[in-house]
């Protein structure tokens, strides 16, 4: 959705490596951002983005309108399942859909043969991911690593908008992930418990959610079970800039 980042960047890099032509699409798309969400004040920088897309080589951007992409009398929309309903899907009603619909139509404009997603957004990966099996799409989605500043936190357009403060603070969740793998990883199986002391790792963050699921579900566990690959995920909030994050983790 633009105000590019490294994040971004390392997307656009790993497909010039492995595609003969790259095409990056840039649109704040209205659907996908709820009555509380921040769309007006969503960063903007098409110059900006065109110039870093360009000393990166890409072959195309395709930068449509509102118009363009959502025709007057435009109707039809794409309802996600159980993968949507739960996390960001239960905060944020109509997020998903907007996610899904959008991405099913620069996927029917562009015709990638590959197409790049940050593993950063895992429960809208998981979603895209779905949503291109079972539509049969003739796409091979590929996720790519969170890209992470020194200190741990995921890189994000959002992250512009923190202080000072509330920056320093905003490292709290990346912890508190780590605190989640770490634990589950040396053995422990109360997800609860495990949570519970992930929390105090947020410090002054104001918590959303904390969560370990099945990344091919996204229901929240309160076991973990044995020989899993799972992720802890979580949302919080440093000031009035909402974060999200998630780290993997293998149990034994």
């Amino acid at each position: 959705m633009g105000a590019l980042h490294a994040g971004h960047e390392s997307l656009v890099a790993r497909a010039r490596e492995e595609c003969a032509a790259v095409v990056a699409s840039i649109y704040v798309n209205p659907l996908q951002f709820g009555p509380s969400d921040d769309f007006a004040r969503y960063p903007r920088a098409l110059d900006d983005d065109a110039a870093l897309l360009e000393r990166h080589r890409i072959d195309v951007l395709f930068a449509p309108s509102d118009d363009e992409m959502y025709p007057s009398g435009s109707q039809t929309h794409v309802e996600p399942g159980p993968l949507a309903q739960h996390l960001e899907g239960e905060r944020r009603p109509g997020h998903f859909q907007g996610v899904a619909t959008v991405v099913l139509k620069l996927l029917n404009l562009v015709a990638p043969a590959r197409a790049y997603f940050g593993q950063k957004d895992a429960q809208q990966l998981a979603v895209v991911r779905r949503l291109v099996t079972d539509l049969d799409l003739a796409v091979t989605i590929v996720g790519c690593p969170t890209v992470r500043e020194r200190d741990g936190l995921a890189v994000s357009s959002r992250n512009r908008y923190l202080g000072d403060a509330e920056r320093r603070d905003a490292v709290g969740l990346s912890r508190a992930l780590t605190f989640v793998v770490e634990a589950l990883e040396r053995g422990a199986t109360d997800v609860d418990a495990v949570l519970r002391g992930a929390a105090v790792e947020l410090g002054a963050l104001r918590p959303d959610y904390l969560a370990v699921v099945d990344p091919g579900a996204f229901v929240p566990l309160e076991k973990a079970p044995p020989a899993s690959e799972l992720l802890a995920v979580g949302a919080a909030w440093s000031g009035a800039t909402r974060l999200i994050d998630n780290k993997p983790l293998h149990t034994t």
